[in-house]
């Protein structure tokens, strides 16, 4: 069977991250999105998304497809009747489609299709880009059971504290010396050829994917995820970074959620509550506007390819776009379009030019080519993100 991964519903709601990924590549837990419905599946997967971004993530059409809502993680439940669609028929949940079968060049008509309703409870649905830090605890374990289930973890290095050594998972190629690892609220994955240096301290549920490094004396409390090739450091609080980022020295990152290619300055830090404790609101792409998001702690959401200054300090429920570059003294807005310049004393327009001269160099870094379709990807976040920009 060919599974395609549609946006949804909820794709201008996961602004920035969606400016340059579909729904489907969000990372929440250990994986992707993407990578659970294809451990699950079986099959590899492509994507219904915008325009702009299909050049870089296609569909692949055949004969006969089951296209499955990216905003929905898998379960094992799920999944089983994801297998089971045959032709004209459809799973929906709250009136939404969560998956549906067709064939190639059909006209999908849900008026004419056989509806099974889901009737478990056991959906997680990322709709808000808080749901990426508020879900993370729940898709952290269920990546955990999925990926360790019938395998047997490396050792613990034996000058490492391990608090509930069942819940912690090893694999090959990790360097942790010296460090502490508590999983009693929850399991602590640690990825090939990672690092945790001499010194952190880690509490779980926790995540540290592929060739990423937790730096010397690093303070990270659950739920966090530290994606592939990331470098992170000082105190950290139920966090998701997706990958390919730094936060590499001392400062507080919490309840926030940071794209690829980001970089946050020497002592960077975001408040995660209001002083007077009300509820915290986010900028909404949709609406143009300010949302409610029902959360008391709400940190900051920073689009891929973004960076800051030393000393940057992000106020409470703050969304910088994709590629702005922050810095100087006081508090910056707390909504920093795409492509700005600057800080709390005012911005500029980041140019293109200049911005994808530095990530060329940051990508190369990685031994990732910036390439054309990155570059008409941030062309058009360029364009359609200037009716916010001042200068």
């Amino acid at each position: 069977m060919n599974y395609i991964l549609f946006d949804g519903s909820v794709r201008n709601q996961l602004l920035p991250f969606t400016y340059t990924r579909p729904v489907a590549d969000i990372r929440v837990g250990i994986l992707t999105i993407r990578e659970k419905w294809e451990k699950h599946l079986g099959f590899t997967t492509s994507t219904v998304t915008e325009d702009f971004l299909s050049e870089k993530f296609p569909m692949i059409e055949l004969e006969q497809n089951v296209l499955i809502n990216a905003s929905v993680l898998p379960t094992k439940n799920l999944v089983k009747i994801v297998k089971s669609l045959s032709e004209n028929q459809a799973i929906f949940m709250n009136e939404e489609p969560l998956a549906f079968y067709t064939t190639e060049g059909q006209e999908v008509d849900f008026d004419t299709y056989d509806i099974i309703e889901y009737s478990y409870d056991d959906i997680i649905k990322i709709e808000h880009t808080w749901d990426i830090f508020q879900q993370n605890g729940k898709a952290i374990q269920q990546d955990f059971n999925l990926l360790t289930e019938g395998r047997e973890s490396q050792a613990i290095p034996e000058m490492t504290v391990a608090f509930n050594k069942e819940q912690i998972f090893i694999e090959e190629g990790a360097k942790l010396p010296l460090c502490s690892l508590n999983a009693n609220d929850g399991p602590i994955y640690i990825g090939k050829d990672s690092e945790i240096m001499e010194g952190a301290m880690i509490r779980g549920p926790f995540a540290l994917c592929e060739h990423a490094t937790v730096k010397m004396g690093a303070k990270i409390y659950g739920a966090t995820t530290i994606g592939p090739h990331t470098k992170v450091g000082g105190e950290v609080n139920n966090c998701v970074i997706f990958g390919y980022s730094n936060k590499g020295h001392d400062g507080f990152l919490g309840n926030s959620v940071i794209g690829e290619w980001c970089n946050l300055g020497a002592d960077t830090n975001n408040s995660n509550l209001k002083n007077n404790y009300a509820e915290v609101r986010l900028w909404d792409y949709e609406t143009e506007g300010f949302a409610k998001t029902g959360l008391q702690f709400c940190g900051l959401m920073m689009g891929d390819h973004s960076k800051c200054g030393i000393n940057t300090m992000f106020n409470t429920g703050t969304v910088v776009g994709v590629s702005a570059n922050i810095f100087g003294s006081g508090f910056p807005r707390n909504f920093i379009p795409s492509f700005s310049w600057g800080g709390s004393a005012g911005m500029t327009t980041y140019k293109t030019n200049k911005a994808f001269e530095v990530a060329e160099v940051v990508m190369a870094r990685r031994n990732i080519i910036f390439s054309e379709e990155d570059k008409k990807i941030l062309e058009h976040v360029f364009e359609v993100s200037g009716q916010w920009r001042r200068g």
